[in-house]
């Protein structure tokens, strides 16, 4: 019997993944191409989109070879969320995009946000905050700051949104990425017109919307030239790589946190109806079902402040792991594992590009407390892993007010330590899985989008059925008390710091 292929791409922040599944959920072939990030001024971030699609247009020609092309069923995108790509009357790109780790936005969020009449009445508009990592605040800067490229623009749309429209020609975002612009309403699943009016903005410039699953054009013959794929293939809307990720992970239902240890990290929860921001805190995004919506909240550095430990206070050990051909990371989990839970009273914030949630602040910074002269590598390694866990439960407690999760499905980098998990396990005192393909990211979660919008499945639900459990974690009782001491000495620290945290921003740190 002849398969059918679906194409997944995720457009990431440090390359693309392109992706060939079958319908039984077999990955048939994959390939990432890497491409630059820039950083012109301190707290910017930008790329170029024609970087982007030279990558994915790579990347596909490389897959496509694996597999029949008279085969393919359909494609989808999974894409880093809240970037600017603006584009002017021809559809070109005006300036590069400004990403969802730029800084630069702040004052232009304060003034929106008391436009709106406060935090609380931002809230009634969109049920999200206006972060500063969100594609709103950036297009209030560029009329600020850029007026003469506010001008040009005709349209804005999100990353993975270009990489659509090179494939097809046609413009359009969908219910998820435009829920991370700050100006959704995320409850009617529409642009909040009323907030894009109190803003000054004009109602041109924000694109078409569709639901993640819905057709948004098919390949056309130049891309078909550029990529591989069959000219006429139906190529489906996609999503934000945050709620598109969790797809792949299996989190349609609600009562499972979905946690990621990836360069940041992020917990979520599917949600079977709209429910209200607790505190604004949370992200609450529309999910990739017309009948379900997302709850989310980011924290900026969980594999990356790993990484940092790493390259910053392990460059002998990685050295010597090298030259016995082990892997770093696996070599640091075996220092890290000759401490014990808490590790004897160090404590990591993980603070290094400030913070998203619960704390949506720039100026916060990254610690360790408790160091004393019997401090040891492996105390300081294994807490940096307990420090991210915290900031990761800190997110999932706010979870826990909208429905009460029953497991926990991990995913990301830091999901391949045994170490890692255990102390996920503990310290929200959930049984943790692994489920198969969570390597591949967002992009598998864009194939069961493209599954979904071809009639390979007949919803998410079924679609999330090719899945399977590939490690179980269960809690252990006796590392409880610990945690417990330890985390309630990093819920302290937050508070304790901010003045410090202002101050060393006021100097310019």
């Amino acid at each position: 019997m002849a398969h059918k292929y679906l194409i997944g791409i995720d457009n990431g922040t440090s390359g693309a993944k392109c992706i060939a599944v079958d319908e039984t959920g077999k990955v048939a072939a994959s390939a990432t191409v890497e491409y630059p990030l820039y950083t012109p001024r301190p707290g910017w971030a930008e790329q170029k989109p024609e970087d982007w699609w030279n990558a994915v247009a790579e990347g596909l020609n490389k897959i496509v070879k694996c597999v029949p092309r008279d085969e393919i069923a359909g494609v989808s995108f999974s894409g880093q969320m809240h970037g600017l790509v603006a584009l002017d009357e021809a559809n070109q790109v005006i300036r590069p995009a400004i990403l969802w780790c730029d800084q630069r936005t702040q004052k232009q969020c304060d003034w929106i946000t008391e436009k709106a009449g406060g935090a609380q009445g931002l809230l009634e508009y969109t049920n999200n905050a206006m972060l500063t990592g969100y594609t709103g605040g950036k297009l209030l800067w560029l009329r600020e700051e850029e007026p003469d490229n506010f001008a040009k623009m005709r349209r804005f749309i999100c990353p993975k949104d270009y990489i659509r429209f090179q494939l097809t020609g046609e413009l359009a975002t969908d219910v998820s990425d435009a829920s991370g612009t700050g100006f959704f309403n995320t409850r009617e699943r529409r642009w909040s017109d009323s907030l894009i009016e109190l803003a000054g903005l004009p109602r041109s410039i924000f694109p078409d919307v569709l639901e993640s699953c819905e057709r948004a054009g098919r390949v056309t013959r130049e891309a078909a030239q550029a990529t591989g794929l069959p000219e006429g293939l139906p190529v489906y809307a996609g999503g934000g790589d945050a709620v598109i990720q969790t797809t792949g992970a299996g989190l349609i239902e609600p009562g499972i946190l979905g946690v990621v240890i990836g360069t940041a990290g992020n917990v979520s929860m599917g949600l079977k109806g709209y429910a209200d921001n607790p505190g604004g805190k949370l992200q609450m995004f529309c999910n990739n079902a017309p009948d379900l919506w997302h709850a989310f909240g980011c924290t900026l550095t969980a594999g990356g402040a790993y990484r940092w430990y790493r390259d910053t206070l392990c460059e002998m050990d990685c050295a010597v792991a090298r030259h016995l051909g082990v892997n770093a990371y696996d070599a640091m989990g075996a220092q890290a594992e000759r401490s014990r839970p808490g590790s004897n009273g160090v404590v990591f914030l993980p603070y290094l590009t400030g913070e998203r949630c619960p704390y949506p602040d720039p100026n916060a910074r990254g610690a360790f407390y408790g160091l004393s002269l019997s401090t040891s590598r492996g105390d300081m390694n294994r807490a940096v892993m307990e420090g991210v866990t915290y900031s990761l439960r800190q997110v999932g407690d706010l979870m826990r007010t909208l429905a009460a999760p029953e497991k926990i499905y991990v995913s990301g980098g830091g999901s391949t330590s045994k170490l890692w998990r255990q102390i996920v396990a503990d310290v929200f005192r959930l049984p943790v899985y692994t489920m198969s393909a969570a390597s591949e990211g967002g992009a598998y979660g864009a194939v069961l989008v493209a599954g979904v919008g071809a009639g390979v499945w007949k919803d998410l639900r079924e679609a999330a059925g090719v899945l399977r459990v590939e490690t179980s974690t269960e809690p252990n009782p006796a590392n409880y008390a610990a945690y417990e001491d330890s985390f309630g000495i990093y819920a302290r620290l937050y508070g304790a710091l901010k003045p410090v945290f202002d101050f060393g921003a006021e100097l310019g740190y």
